[in-house]
């Protein structure tokens, strides 16, 4: 398997506009007492922003934290608050990697009707194969920095990340031809979207992640200066090794040990602070991973 180059081109064009002909929904903003009401119901908050050590120490705590069962999805009440509490701090930018599947470096899967879904199991199109698994639910809050950390509504996030064997599809030998683990989701009026998924694998060079684009709209996003952002979700440690103990993930097993965190060509330099998952559920029940992502 190649390692992703880190310097790799993390530029974006393409047309979502065939795919779908909704308009972006109006930005949702909180009042003053809204805010006050969700500063109150989160504890050690004093104003809607927190510093970069005290996220750090939460977002690590809550990232270990885990639990028997996984829920069907992120409560966007409680999400929103922690939300809300966490923000100030942008999502850092990171590199596209060399498995996009955008059109900037072969394959364009964002041209194909069917790309916008919530399941990404599976292949769509000429091919129906679905990649095989520990189920992952991914919840994503998008915050809007600029507007006082209000929800960010009607955002376009597209996610693509590795099977359990660290392949990609559209590009790794005898997955040319598929196209699953890929899709594109629209922001709520919390500022949320989630993906059902499968957890990914680990390969040689990286910490698993999975990478995720941020645009303007659904609708808009071949414009120049509509990226938002680019980054990437990285897993649990603790997660990580419930899952990879599991039939199916044997090389991931044996891969995932030799890059930590701070060694990652992409987390390496801050240990992921501000991308780290939150995670919790079973091998049985399959897992959450939730991030707050502001822009």
């Amino acid at each position: 398997m190649t390692t992703p180059h880190p310097n790799h081109d993390r530029g974006l064009e393409f047309d979502l506009s065939t795919l779908l002909s909704r308009r972006r929904s109006l930005g949702v903003l909180f009042g003053a007492g809204a805010a006050a009401a969700l500063s109150a119901c989160t504890p050690g908050t004093g104003g809607g922003s927190a510093s970069p050590s005290s996220t750090a120490s939460a977002t690590a705590t809550m990232a270990e934290s885990t639990t028997t069962a996984a829920s069907p999805s992120a409560s966007p009440t409680s999400t929103v608050t922690r939300a809300f509490a966490e923000c100030g701090v942008e999502i850092p930018e990171e590199t596209l990697g060399p498995y996009p599947g955008d059109g900037s470096n072969g394959p364009n899967v964002l041209e194909a009707s069917g790309v916008v879904r919530r399941d990404i199991t599976s292949s769509f199109g000429s091919s129906a194969t679905k990649a095989e698994g520990v189920p992952l639910t991914v919840t994503l809050t998008l915050l809007d920095n600029a507007n006082g950390c209000a929800p960010l509504a009607g955002a376009a996030v597209y996610v693509w990340h590795c099977d359990q064997d660290g392949k990609y599809s559209l590009y790794d030998s005898g997955l040319e031809n598929e196209n699953y683990l890929r899709g594109v989701q629209e922001s709520d009026a919390n500022g949320q979207l989630t993906f059902s998924t499968i957890y990914p694998g680990a390969y040689n060079g990286r910490w698993p992640h999975i990478h995720f684009e941020v645009f303007e709209s659904m609708s808009n996003t071949t414009a120049a200066g509509q990226v938002l952002a680019v980054s990437q979700i990285a897993l649990t440690e603790t997660a990580c090794k419930e899952v990879y103990a599991t039939s199916g993930y044997e090389s991931s097993a044996r891969n995932f040990p030799n890059t930590t965190l701070t060694s990652d060509n992409v987390f390496g330099d801050d240990g992921g602070i501000y991308q780290l998952a939150t995670s919790s559920g079973s091998v049985a029940g399959g897992y959450t991973a939730a991030l707050n992502v502001t822009v």
